[in-house]
C-alpha cells in the first residue's frame, strides 16, 4: 500500500506541474507576447525567484554544503537560462501546437543522460512508452512525408529541423535533459523545496546582473503589464516546487515523460485561445505521446 501511495503522488506532483507550465506558456503568448525574449526571462525566472523566498535556506547551513553541491548548481544555471531564453523565443513567436510537442523528445534522451550521470535504469515497457513519444512526434510532421518509396517515412523527421520554432524547442529539449538529471544530482544534498527555492533565487540574481543590471529600462516593459507578471511568474512557481517534488521520488526518464503531458494542455490551450488549426493532425499526434507517457507509468 505504501509503494501505491508514493506512486500516485508523483504522478500528481508532475501532473499538476505540466498544467502549470502549460497555462504559464499560454498566459505568456496571451498577455506578454510584445515583450523581447529577454524580458520573458526575466519574468520566469526573477518573479518565481522572489515567491520562493519563503522557502529559502538558512544562509549559514549553505556554507556546510560539499563542493559537489554548487559543482552540480553551477552546470545548471547556464544552462538553463540559456534553454529559457531559446523556450520563450519559440513559444512567442510560433504556434504553441507545433512547438510544445517537441519537449516530449526529453524523456528519451534523458534515459542516456541519466544512465551517464545517475546510473539509473529504464524497464523494456519504459522503454516501448517513450518510443510511443517518439512516434507521435513523427505523426505530428506527416503531413510532410511525400510519395517517395521508404524515405518518405524518414521525411517528418526531417522536416523538424526546417521549421524555426521545432529547431528552437529541440534545443531545449536537449539542455532540459541535462538540467534535469543534473537537478537531481543536486537533490542529494538538499530538500526539493529548499533546493527550488536556491535554485529559482540563483537563477533570479543570475538573470537580474545579466539582462537588468546593463538595460535596466527592461524593468519597464514588465511594470505595463502587473498582474500577467505576477500571474505568469505565479505559475512557474507553482511548477517549480511540484517538478523537484516529484523528481526526489521517480526516475527522471519517468517524471520528465509525465511532465511532458503539457505538451497537450498546451496543444489545447492553442486552438482554445488562439485558433490555432491542423488539429486534427496535431491533437492525435499529442494524444499518442500520452499513451506513450501512460505505458511509462502503469
Amino acid at each position: 500500500m505504501r509503494r501505491v501511495a508514493i506512486r500516485v503522488s508523483w504522478i500528481a506532483l508532475a501532473l499538476i506541474c505540466a498544467f502549470s507550465l502549460a497555462s504559464a506558456d499560454a498566459a505568456t503568448k496571451a498577455w506578454l507576447r510584445g515583450l523581447t525574449a529577454s524580458e520573458l526571462v526575466i519574468v520566469r525566472f526573477c518573479v518565481p525567484g522572489l515567491l520562493l523566498i519563503p522557502w529559502w535556506p538558512d544562509l549559514g547551513s549553505l556554507a556546510g554544503l560539499p563542493l559537489g553541491f554548487w559543482g552540480w548548481v553551477g552546470l545548471m544555471l547556464p544552462l538553463e537560462l540559456l534553454a529559457m531564453w531559446l523556450y520563450m523565443a519559440a513559444i512567442r513567436d510560433h504556434p504553441l501546437s507545433l512547438t510544445l510537442p517537441y519537449l516530449a523528445l526529453t524523456p528519451v534522451l534523458s534515459i542516456a543522460v541519466a544512465w551517464a550521470l545517475l546510473g539509473e535504469q529504464v524497464s523494456v515497457q519504459g522503454l516501448l512508452g517513450i518510443l510511443l513519444v517518439v512516434a507521435g512526434t513523427w505523426l505530428l510532421n506527416s503531413d510532410q512525408m511525400q510519395n517517395s518509396g521508404w524515405r518518405g517515412w524518414l521525411i517528418p523527421f526531417a522536416a523538424i529541423l526546417k521549421q524555426q520554432g521545432a529547431r528552437l524547442m529541440l534545443m531545449v529539449a536537449v539542455l532540459y535533459t541535462l538540467t534535469a538529471s543534473l537537478g537531481k544530482g543536486a537533490l542529494i544534498y538538499l530538500s526539493p523545496t529548499t533546493f527550488a527555492a536556491l535554485y529559482f533565487g540563483l537563477l533570479g540574481l543570475g538573470v537580474a546582473l545579466v539582462l537588468i543590471l546593463p538595460q535596466p529600462a527592461r524593468l519597464e516593459a514588465l511594470i505595463r503589464h502587473p498582474w500577467a507578471v505576477f500571474v505568469v511568474g505565479g505559475l512557474i512557481g507553482v511548477m517549480v516546487l511540484t517538478h523537484f517534488l516529484a523528481i526526489q521520488r521517480v526516475e527522471v526518464a519517468y517524471m520528465i515523460a509525465v511532465k511532458r503531458t503539457s505538451l497537450l494542455f498546451g496543444m489545447l490551450y492553442g486552438a482554445w485561445l488562439f485558433g490555432e488549426g491542423g488539429m486534427h493532425r496535431r491533437l492525435p499526434a499529442g494524444i499518442l505521446m500520452l499513451i506513450g507517457v501512460g505505458v511509462l507509468t502503469v
